[in-house]
């Protein structure tokens, strides 16, 4: 079984997001990094490929370019740029026939989301959009405990993610991450809401498997003359009759990366942290709580299959990276043997998940924009 041929567009020398992906993708060793249009300024592009030991002759300085080149050549590529720069180059590698995965939100904005569907379709090639947190072994169990009814009929979802880094204008400074992420030409129309929101509001629907239909959302910005939301309190109306809360936040402070759902249905209800990844909480209703870790009594074989280490070893973050990683090349390796994936494999988010990202940022917009008017997520 071959190495996969993968190809990134952005994610050069000292880019973040860009380096988590090359790890992950680097983790089960099901990956090898053979191509790259490395960053929007050539010499930086060439330089950043030869670090990576990409061939000068593989090292592009635009990612046009890169796709029309390697049609026929790679088996993914993996688009970590800014948001604005995510419509094109997936555009591009779909029609060319190459898999895509592609870093979150989906696009700039709804109208992108919507073209990008439509060229999803018309492709052979799969697309997968990195919402890490969806490859934790105990959110997949999660998942699966609400799915077989372990806590009920769900009535109450609680979302938070909360993080400290924004509490001032640290995009003056010159900080790269935070520039591109408070400016509206690079991030969209939402700031936080479109950069950790877009996160809570995934993980409320993939573990409760309900759409969320409508909202009521109340966007601010909390450091003076900030262009884009650093704050947001919203409420939630479910399919099914379910009510909910999420709030995200970049200027909360003793917050690092505080996102946590808790679910609650008629039999019990489940709480899971993702700085304590490795455990969930199970409460039965009229029973004592059960803590549940991930390679413990009580895991699922959901969380074996996203599970590498003996327990007590703690997995996070770039192991989440990776599982989507691997259910994808699981996906693409059994396509080119002609069989069917393994099922475990397919809960890696795709185009859907992405379009339901950007109507969820829209309607937030346009309800805060309207005196947190109820809005529906259509």
């Amino acid at each position: 079984m071959r190495r996969l041929r993968l190809g990134m567009v952005g994610g050069g020398d000292g880019a973040f997001i860009g380096a988590v992906h090359r790890i992950a993708a680097r983790l089960d060793d099901r990956y090898e990094l053979v191509a790259g249009a490395l960053s929007s300024d050539p010499e930086r592009a060439r330089a950043s490929a030869a670090k990576l030991h990409i061939a000068p002759d593989r090292a592009y300085a635009d990612w046009a370019a890169m796709a029309k080149a390697e049609a026929g050549r790679l088996d993914a590529v993996a688009i970590v740029t800014p948001n604005h720069v995510h419509h094109g180059p997936a555009k591009a590698f779909l029609a060319a026939g190459i898999n895509v995965i592609c870093d979150k939100p989906l696009c700039l904005t709804l109208d992108q989301a919507l073209d990008l569907q439509q060229a999803a379709a018309a492709s052979p090639a799969l697309f997968a959009l990195t919402h890490n947190y969806t490859g934790y072994p105990l959110v997949r169990q999660a998942r699966a405990a609400v799915a077989d009814g372990l806590i009920g009929a769900v009535r109450v979802v609680q979302v938070e993610y909360p993080q400290d880094w924004l509490t001032t204008r640290l995009e003056e400074t010159g900080q790269k991450q935070a520039a591109w992420r408070t400016d509206p030409a690079r991030a969209g129309g939402a700031g936080s809401v479109g950069d950790i929101g877009t996160h809570a509001f995934n993980l409320a629907e993939f573990v409760t498997g309900l759409r969320c239909e409508s909202l009521a959302a109340d966007l601010t910005r909390f450091a003076p003359g900030r262009a884009l939301d650093d704050n947001a309190h919203m409420l939630l109306r479910f399919a099914g009759g379910g009510r909910g809360m999420l709030w995200s936040s970049q200027v909360a402070p003793g917050n690092e990366n505080g996102l946590r759902l808790r679910v609650y249905g008629d039999k019990g209800g489940l709480e899971w942290l993702q700085e304590e990844p490795n455990t969930l909480i199970f409460s039965p209703f009229g029973k004592p709580p059960q803590r549940i870790t991930r390679g413990g009594h009580g895991a699922l074989p959901v969380a074996a299959h996203a599970t590498r280490i003996p327990s007590g070893h703690p997995e996070g973050y770039l192991e989440g990276f990776a599982q989507l990683y691997r259910d994808l090349a699981e996906q693409i390796t059994a396509r080119i043997d002609k069989r069917e994936p393994d099922q475990a494999a397919l809960l890696v988010p795709g185009i859907e998940d992405g379009l339901r990202g950007m109507r969820f940022i829209t309607a937030a917009v346009a309800s805060s924009e309207r005196d947190s008017a109820w809005t529906k997520i259509e």
